[in-house]
């Protein structure tokens, strides 16, 4: 490597003067006719594209990880008190299984890399956890006790687009360099603020992120003429995507632990074979899906109740 540097650093002082090439380094002194002027640019423009590309890496200090994972978990205002409270608390509760620590250990490089953002409109995200190495049951208890924390109140509007597109950028020049990046989105409705979530889900796959999905279809009667029926095939058509993709729909929060759980353990093990194989184990277990379209679905069904909730209100 040292005797690639000094070629570099002699090519790197290329003189043109008239019509010769003139290369100094130190003493040594030599002459490039111009026929080979040409060449010897060449040959510095393919010697600095090699160096360049390893050199930026060394530099980088990333560290290899089996996946980078971004847990973006649902803070609008149509989660109560007691939900975000139960959507901690499962976590809490996952990364404390033995298996979910058994997934991370048998990757790879035995280790991920893991943040938890809460989210709502398109303007509020919050990294509850920023980004750490999960490697062992010591270091997936310190993830657990961060989680333990103080839960904030919760915001308005529900931007699933916005959840992706902040967490797309969080893979930006984090330190890492995982086999997969994964964000996974839970919420309980569709997306209602921000740009359409189409074109947000799109442009992460672009950048080889893959989308999976936690649809919570738990709401009170309350909020239950914001959201769509079909929550689940909602996030199966118009949110979920990329390579091995699925999600696992929330019908109670009884289930949420286990679902939780369950899909940790697809995740940071990524054995997505498994994921078309896995069936009911239980009347309390929720099924796994992959990503499964249906042909003209309304992705922007939850702009339209919301829209629709709006002018009832102002014509009362």
């Amino acid at each position: 490597m040292a005797l690639i540097w000094r070629h570099f650093l002699l090519l790197i002082q290329l003189h043109v003067n008239g019509c010769n090439a003139t290369f100094r380094y130190h003493v040594l002194r030599y002459t490039l006719p111009m026929s080979s002027q040409k060449k010897a640019l060449g040959g510095f423009l393919i010697l600095a594209t090699l160096l360049a590309s390893p050199l930026s890496r060394s530099q980088s200090n990333e560290t290899d990880v089996d996946v980078e994972l971004v847990l973006a978990v649902d803070a609008s205002r149509s989660m109560q008190d007691f939900e975000q409270k139960i959507q901690r608390d499962g976590y809490i509760a996952a990364f404390r299984q033995k298996d979910v620590i058994r997934a991370i250990r048998e990757g790879v490089h035995g280790k991920v890399a893991i943040t938890y953002v809460e989210w709502a409109g398109s303007a509020m995200q919050r990294i509850i956890v920023p980004w750490m190495v999960v490697d062992s049951t010591e270091t997936a208890e310190k993830f657990a006790s961060l989680l333990a924390g103080p839960i904030p109140s919760t915001q308005s509007r529900t931007s699933i687009s916005g959840a992706i597109d902040f967490g797309a950028a969080l893979f930006e020049n984090n330190g890492f360099k995982g086999l997969r990046r994964v964000i996974d989105v839970s919420g309980d409705g569709p997306n209602n603020n921000g740009r359409p979530v189409l074109e947000a889900k799109a442009q992460a796959i672009d950048k080889g992120i893959t989308i999976n999905g936690l649809p919570l279809m738990t709401r009170g009667d309350f909020y239950s003429d914001w959201t769509v029926e079909d929550l689940d095939v909602y996030y199966t058509n118009c949110v979920i995507g990329g390579p091995g993709a699925f999600m696992i729909p929330v019908n109670s929060w009884d289930q949420f632990p286990e679902a939780v759980r369950r899909k940790l353990v697809l995740e940071l093990a990524g054995r997505t074979s498994d994921i078309y194989k896995v069936n009911y184990l239980s009347s309390d277990t929720s099924l796994v899906l992959p990503v499964q379209n249906k042909q003209n679905y309304d992705c922007l069904s939850g702009e339209r109740i919301w829209q629709r909730r709006m002018q009832d209100w102002e014509t009362r």
